[in-house]
């Protein structure tokens, strides 16, 4: 010991003398150093850990994007059966045809800012269940409806206590989904998750409406009903081994308002770009019809199908290569694809145009809405999905009006040169809006 203290006093001496009192200051000193360089490289350790081992983006999105996979099957069932029930069965006209499935679309709409508050304040995997629980009694309702076909009235106030109760089902679970996928998988792929969330709705609506139809023509409209009881019963039950987010309770909340007026640049890009959508699900068959062009099946396909394959192979663009430039070319690539239907002189430019406008929609809602997440903190980013979801409610909602009283005063044709207007302004107000964040 002796021999180590008369080594180490001199060596390390810092106006210790060689008494004991200064060796056990140096001996001490020693220890404290190795301390903190344990610390340090456990810290670092531990980040590369922690970097290697992010977790498996499939793994966490494959459940959720199933679960809405199976709720929007029952809301394509729903579309795909409702119609010919209430017209066919119970005898009620057009109008109440109109007024019955638009109000599920207002009740989604109307219950956006409570659907984003429950997920922030509430968690986003319980939003998510009560969203599932509510459509499983939706179906109920349909169920009880078709039991009192004998009588109409009861059996239309039931239709209607469904639609309201869907509509706001559709909108706590779409909300809930959305902020549960983000915070699982990381806000780096936000864009990412909500392209497969895109594809699973899309998919469910397009696929759900043959289903309802075969079932009920094989089975009767019953079966259809029950199908939407099992589906959205399938949907909590695949997602439920995944974890909870954290809720931060402290955070002192956004009013609604003031998130719809940060995300307003995304949201009006978003509710413009959406027109050019709306003009071909609702007029491309009658455009056709008066060019006498023949079946519109083919636009339709080309539409949908170069909008899943932009999703499916594109996906990680936003986040990528930056969701505004994904944004920007997107609505280029639409407003040529509504160009090209509005000025079409034969029937392979009006369908080329439907392909492109379906490429360029395909991007635009994660794109922009990984933009609107950006401009709110994450305890707030359930509501701000649910304001920007509003904005698409909204244009569906009006599109589709303004678009007939274009074909009214000019010409089916003429519906897609507004469409592409309409695209050229989605640019102008994402331009006003990077301008106004850049100043």
């Amino acid at each position: 010991m002796e021999r180590i203290k008369h080594l180490l006093t001199p060596s390390l001496h810092f106006g210790y003398n060689k008494s004991r009192f200064g060796y056990y200051r140096v001996v001490k000193m020693l220890q404290l150093c190795n301390y903190k360089i344990k610390l340090i490289y456990m810290d670092a350790v531990n980040a590369v850990i922690k970097k290697n081992t992010k977790p498996n983006f499939y793994k966490i999105i494959v459940p959720i994007i199933s679960s809405v996979f199976s709720v929007y099957l029952t809301i394509g069932v729903m579309l795909g059966t409702l119609p010919q029930y209430i017209q066919g069965h119970l005898k009620y006209n057009s109008i109440i045809v109109g007024i019955v499935i638009g109000l599920e679309s207002i009740a989604t709409l109307l219950t956006r800012a409570y659907a984003g508050k429950l997920t922030d304040t509430k968690g986003a995997k319980r939003s998510s269940k009560i969203g599932s629980l509510m459509i499983i009694s939706t179906g109920v309702f349909y169920l009880i409806a078709s039991l009192f076909s004998g009588n109409v009235i009861i059996a239309l106030v039931f239709i209607l206590l469904a639609v309201l109760v869907q509509g706001t089902g559709e909108s706590l679970f779409v909300t809930g989904s959305l902020t549960w996928g983000i915070g699982l998988a990381g806000v780096d792929k936000s864009g990412k998750v909500m392209t497969w969330n895109g594809i699973a709705m899309y998919a469910g609506i397009a696929l759900g409406a043959p289903l309802g139809i075969a079932l009920t023509n094989i089975a009767g409209i019953e079966t259809a009903f029950i199908a939407i009881i099992l589906l959205a019963a399938i949907s909590l039950m695949v997602t439920y081994k995944l974890p909870f987010l954290a809720v931060d309770l402290e955070h002192v909340r956004t009013p609604f308002y003031k998130v719809i007026s940060k995300i307003s640049s995304q949201g009006l890009g978003l509710a413009f770009s959406s027109i050019g959508f709306a003009c071909i699900s609702s007029f491309v068959v009658l455009f056709f019809t008066q060019k006498q062009w023949g079946d519109a099946s083919l636009a339709f396909m080309l539409f949908g199908g170069s909008y899943v394959l932009v999703r499916i192979f594109f996906s990680s663009y936003p986040d990528k290569y930056g969701a505004y430039r994904v944004a920007m070319v997107s609505f280029m690539v639409e407003v040529i694809g509504q160009l090209c239907i509005g000025c079409a002189p034969s029937k392979f430019i009006a369908i080329a145009g439907c392909c492109l406008t379906g490429a360029g929609f395909s991007l635009i809602f994660p794109a922009l809405g990984v933009l609107a997440i950006k401009k709110v903190s994450p305890q707030m980013r359930g509501t701000a999905l649910g304001a920007y979801g509003a904005f698409f409610d909204m244009s569906l909602g009006i599109a589709a009006p303004l678009a007939g009283l274009v074909a009214k005063w000019f010409s089916y044709q003429a519906v897609y040169l507004f469409g592409a207007f309409a695209a050229v302004l989605a640019i102008v107000v994402l331009l006003l809006g990077n301008r106004g964040k850049t100043q």
